[in-house]
C-alpha cells in the first residue's frame, strides 16, 4: 500500500486532564468532516441524468443514454466492495476526499465535449464515476466506528445517513445556481453543462478540501484511548486485536468472506433495496399509468417519499440505540412489517389520492430506517479495521443485485409480462425474505449478548 494512504500511527497519549475536551471536539469536528464529504459526493454521482433530456436533444436515442448511465451503478456497487478493502488499510482523512476529487474531476471531462463524443465514452465516464463514487461510504464507516461506540452508533450513523439526502436535494439547486451563473457570464450556450456537470464538482473539491482539513482517522493517532475505552461500551466480540491494522488476505478471507452472518445482512440488504428502488423508480409509472395522477400530482407524491425518510431513519437509529441498545435486528425487523404493509395499503388501495400519498409517505419512512440499519449492522460484525469491506459488501448486494438487477431489470419484465399486481407480490415476497434473514441475526445478537 502507498505510504500517503497509510494509516497514522498511534502517538504519545494525551494526559488525562485534556482527554475527556480533546474527545468532544474531535468527534464533532470529524463527524462534521463526514457528513458534508459524503453529502459532496451525491453533488457528483447523478449529474447524468439530470443531463439526458439535453442529450436526447442531441440525437442520442433514451435506450443507449441508459445503457450507458447502468455503467454508474454497476461500478458503484463494486467500488463499494472491492475499495471499501482498501479503504480498511487507508488513512480515512486522505481516502474520502481522494476519492471525491476524482469523482468531481471525472465529471468535469464528462461534461465536456469529449466526455459527450458517443455512447461509449459516456459509458466510460459513468463508470469512473460510479467507482470514484463508491469510495465515500466505506471512509466513513471506518471513522464511526474508531470514534463513535456500538451503543451511540446507530443514533449517529442516523443522523449522518442524512447526508445523502442533504447532497441529493442540493444538487437540483446547485444546478440551477450553475446555470444562472454561466447565463451571467454569456454562457448561455454551455450554461447546462456548466451547472450540471462543472458547477457542482467545483464545490465537490472544495468540500474535499474542508473535509481534509476536519477528518481524523482514529484517536489513538490524536493521543486519546480508543472510543472503546474512552466510553466504557465494549462490544462482545472486542479485543485488543481489534485496534490493529489487517492484512488484505485476514480482511476478506477471515473476517468478511467466512463470516456467515455478515452473508444473511448483505442478502436481507439486497431485498430491503430492492423495495427502496422498485417503489421509488417505479412510482411515476404507476401512479400515471394505473392511478391516472398529473405531473405535478407524482412529483409532490415523489418528494413526500424522499423527505419522509429524514424522521424515519432518525427514528429507527435512535429505536435501535435506546430501546433494543446496539441490537438492530429487532429494529429492523419491526420496520419491514411496517413497510410490508404499508405496500399492501399502496396496492389495494382503490382510488384515494389522500391514501396512496400517505402510504408512499409511510414506505419512504420506514425504508431508509433499515437501509441505513443495516450498514451499521455490517460495521457491527467485523473488527472496526475491517468495517470497510465488511460494509462494501453489503453495499454491493444492495446496489448490483437489489438496485440493478431486481429493481431495474427483473421488476420490469414482471410488470411488462404480469402486470402491476404481480410487481406487488414480488416487493412484498422481498420485505418476507428480509425478515427472515433477520430472524438469524436477532438470534446471534442474543447469543452475543449471553456471552
Amino acid at each position: 500500500m502507498s505510504n500517503f494512504l497509510t494509516p497514522p500511527k498511534p502517538i504519545e497519549r494525551k494526559p488525562e486532564s485534556e482527554v475527556n475536551a480533546s474527545y468532544k471536539q474531535l468527534r464533532l469536528q470529524v463527524f462534521i468532516g463526514i457528513f458534508i464529504g459524503y453529502a459532496a459526493y451525491y453533488l457528483v454521482r447523478k449529474n447524468f441524468a439530470l443531463a439526458m433530456p439535453y442529450l436526447v436533444e442531441l440525437g442520442f436515442s433514451k435506450s443507449d443514454l441508459g445503457i450507458a448511465f447502468s455503467f454508474n451503478a454497476t461500478a458503484y456497487g463494486l467500488s463499494k466492495f472491492i475499495m471499501g478493502g482498501i479503504s480498511d488499510r487507508s488513512n480515512a482523512r486522505k481516502f474520502l476526499p481522494l476519492g471525491l476529487t476524482l469523482a468531481a474531476v471525472s465529471t468535469i471531462i464528462a461534461g465536456t465535449s469529449l466526455g459527450m463524443y458517443n455512447i461509449t465514452v459516456m459509458a466510460v465516464f459513468q463508470f469512473l464515476v460510479g467507482w470514484f463514487g463508491g469510495m465515500g461510504w466505506p471512509p466513513c464507516g471506518r471513522v464511526m466506528t474508531h470514534w463513535f461506540s456500538v451503543k451511540e452508533r446507530g443514533t449517529k450513523m442516523a443522523v449522518w445517513n442524512l447526508a445523502h439526502n442533504v447532497g441529493g436535494g442540493l444538487l437540483g439547486q446547485v444546478t440551477k445556481w450553475g446555470i444562472l451563473f454561466a447565463s451571467s457570464l454569456s454562457m448561455s450556450v454551455l450554461s447546462w453543462k456548466v451547472g450540471m456537470f462543472w458547477f457542482p464538482a467545483g464545490i465537490a473539491i472544495l468540500i474535499a478540501i474542508i473535509s481534509y482539513i476536519l477528518i481524523r482517522d482514529n484517536p489513538q493517532a490524536c493521543g486519546l484511548p480508543s472510543i472503546e475505552e474512552y466510553k466504557n461500551d465494549y462490544p462482545p466480540n472486542y479485543s485488543k486485536d481489534s485496534e490493529k491494522v489487517l492484512s488484505t488476505k485476514e480482511i476478506f478471507f477471515k473476517y468478511v468472506l467466512n463470516n456467515k452472518m455478515l452473508w444473511f445482512v448483505a442478502f436481507a440488504n439486497a431485498f430491503v433495496y430492492f423495495i427502496r428502488y422498485g417503489v421509488q423508480d417505479w412510482a411515476p409509472t404507476y401512479l400515471s399509468e394505473v392511478k391516472g395522477y398529473s405531473q405535478s400530482d407524482i412529483s409532490n407524491a415523489y418528494t413526500y417519499y424522499e423527505l419522509a425518510a429524514i424522521p424515519g431513519t432518525l427514528l429507527c437509529g435512535w429505536v435501535s440505540d435506546k430501546i433494543f441498545k446496539g441490537k438492530r435486528a429487532m429494529t429492523t425487523i419491526i420496520f419491514m412489517l411496517l413497510v410490508i404493509t404499508s405496500i399492501i395499503v399502496y396496492w389495494q388501495n382503490p382510488d384515494n389520492k389522500l391514501v396512496d400519498l400517505i402510504a408512499l409517505t409511510s414506505i419512504g419512512f420506514f425504508i431508509y430506517g433499515p437501509v441505513m440499519l443495516i450498514g451499521v449492522q455490517a460495521l457491527d460484525l467485523a473488527p472496526k479495521n475491517a468495517a470497510g469491506t465488511a460494509a462494501g459488501l453489503t453495499g454491493f448486494f444492495g446496489y448490483f443485485i437489489g438496485t440493478s438487477l431486481l429493481a431495474n431489470i427483473v421488476m420490469g419484465k414482471v410488470v411488462e409480462s404480469f402486470g402491476w399486481s404481480a410487481s406487488f407480490q414480488l416487493l412484498i415476497g422481498s420485505g418476507i425474505l428480509s425478515i427472515i434473514f433477520m430472524t438469524f441475526i436477532y438470534k446471534k445478537e442474543q447469543e452475543l449478548d449471553k456471552k
